[in-house]
């Protein structure tokens, strides 16, 4: 089960858990009634077999996907890389990602502007919705392997911070302040 809590940013490698003292959790409803972020468990090993994926992507009309392999062996100009993925940004669209192996966190800003670490290990699939300021690290172990999903044809591209006053930043901010309910319903 995902585990989520309130970014202690103490200035230390962003690799590390950054976790208050004490922590303060953050369970999965909290996580999608302050941001949107919505959550599912996968057999990572049977997914193929399982169907729940198949069932969301249906579902949620995710018709795009491919794998990436993010470590020092695997992603060239990894350090780079790391760094641009740690930058604050929203995306157009939203963001799928499906464990397939290793670690690594995503922070997410909530409505309140605060960060939420939110840990990824084998078997979570989370999705950011569009709008959201969010940024990736991998943990110490320094491997994740992820699916990547997406509505349509794939668009790469981060929309550094500040962007309020793009069109999906701004549909962001309207769902918040209904309280996520449209999000909430599709994922339920």
């Amino acid at each position: 089960m995902v585990k989520c809590w309130y970014f202690n940013d103490d200035g230390t490698d962003q690799r590390l858990a950054h976790q208050h003292d004490p922590v303060q959790l953050v369970d999965l409803e909290k996580l999608t009634e302050k941001t949107g972020v919505l959550y599912w468990k996968i057999d990572a090993d049977n997914y193929e077999n399982e169907g729940k994926l198949s069932e969301i992507r249906k579902e949620r009309g995710y018709t795009y996907m491919d794998c990436i392999e993010c470590c020092p062996e695997k992603l060239e100009n990894y350090e780079d890389k790391l760094r641009s993925f740690f930058l604050e940004h929203i995306h157009a669209d939203e963001e799928i990602r499906f464990v397939l192996d290793g670690s690594g966190y995503f922070d997410c800003r909530d409505i309140d502007d605060q960060w939420i670490r939110i840990q990824v290990t084998k078997g979570d699939l989370i999705t950011l919705p569009a709008g959201i300021y969010h940024r990736f690290t991998l943990d110490e172990k320094n491997y994740i392997k992820a699916m990547r999903l997406f509505v349509g044809e794939p668009v790469w591209t981060p929309i550094n911070r500040p962007a309020d006053d793009h069109p999906a930043r701004k549909t962001y901010i309207q769902l918040a302040n209904d309280n996520f309910q449209q999000t909430i319903s599709q994922s339920a």
